[in-house]
């Protein structure tokens, strides 16, 4: 139960990102900048209001913990907290470009491409074992990302990119275990927003006044930032990066039957095919954690005859 507690909680961060468009839509007359702006600002608002009314203790005790280390530990904890938030800024940043400046579907590809970059680099930054079948399942999704690729190989340079930078973020953030999870997550939040600070005077568009932008960016913040992000680092508590990678697939296949169903956008076979493979993918990558608990129930009503 301990080890299904962190499966489900990366499950659920990526399933709630899936329907990030429903959010972001309404706001599409809005420059993409003046949004990632609203979003870094008002999160990091949110959460330390947040962790000075009700996390004071916790603070405390992790100050305490982080002085009484050694500086080997300190410089470990600074550096991976930090290089996180470098990682979610720059990931943040490419991906704003890419959508304006690239394309949509190179945005896409690229979290597509991500579960296997951060597989890969689970396995040798952190020497992560992988087992047989999850081998098959990384070599099913690198096949589905090709075919998803035809035709779109001006692409793949930037969607490398993005996928990277999320990728690093997931594989750093499993060894940053030393202090409170939402503590890292604000800390690297408030980073991000000192790394965009100098840029909005230039390249902010006038403040909102209409309630619809405001109202969303509730959403954005809460729904879409502050909550999968912690899912995310509290799932890297039980689970190692590769298997948190690998479900950023949910993200994709919930948009891509947003897009189908309530979007009513035209879609080729080979996507479908696809996305099919990568369902799969997720399955057999995840066979262990999704048929154990039930292989022991099969198990425990098979008694002995006498």
């Amino acid at each position: 139960m301990r080890l299904n507690k962190y499966y489900s909680a990366a499950f659920l961060a990526f399933f709630i990102w899936g329907f990030f468009s429903f959010a972001l839509k309404p706001l599409h007359n809005y420059p993409s900048l003046d949004i990632l702006f609203y979003r870094v600002f008002f999160s990091v608002t949110t959460m330390l209001l947040i962790n000075l009314a009700f996390r004071r203790n916790v603070i405390r005790k992790d100050w305490n913990h982080f002085k009484n280390s050694s500086i080997k530990e300190r410089k470990s904890i600074v550096a991976l907290t930090l290089g996180g938030g470098l990682f979610l800024t720059l990931n943040w940043f490419v991906f704003i470009y890419v959508v304006n400046h690239i394309s949509v579907n190179a945005a896409s590809l690229a979290y597509l491409i991500c579960p296997i970059l951060t597989t890969v680099f689970a396995f040798f930054i952190l020497k992560e074992k992988l087992s047989k079948w999850q081998w098959v399942a990384v070599m099913i999704s690198l096949f589905s990302c090709v075919l998803l690729s035809f035709g779109h190989f001006h692409d793949i340079f930037y969607s490398l990119i993005v996928a990277a930078t999320y990728a690093l973020y997931l594989v750093s953030q499993r060894k940053n275990s030393e202090i409170d999870k939402f503590l890292v997550l604000t800390i690297q939040l408030v980073f991000t927003a000192i790394v965009l600070l100098p840029f909005y005077p230039k390249y902010s568009g006038a403040i909102p006044i209409e309630p619809l932008f405001y109202g969303c960016m509730l959403f954005i913040v809460a729904l879409f930032t502050i909550i999968p992000l912690f899912l995310n680092l509290y799932a890297l508590k039980g689970i190692n990066s590769s298997a948190v990678g690998i479900m950023i697939y949910i993200n994709p296949i919930i948009t891509f039957l947003v897009a189908i169903f309530y979007y009513n956008e035209q879609i080729s076979a080979i996507q479908i095919f696809s996305y099919f493979l990568i369902f799969i993918s997720i399955l057999i990558y995840n066979e262990k954690a999704l048929f154990a608990r039930k292989l022991k129930v099969v198990r425990s009503e098979i008694k002995p005859s006498n």
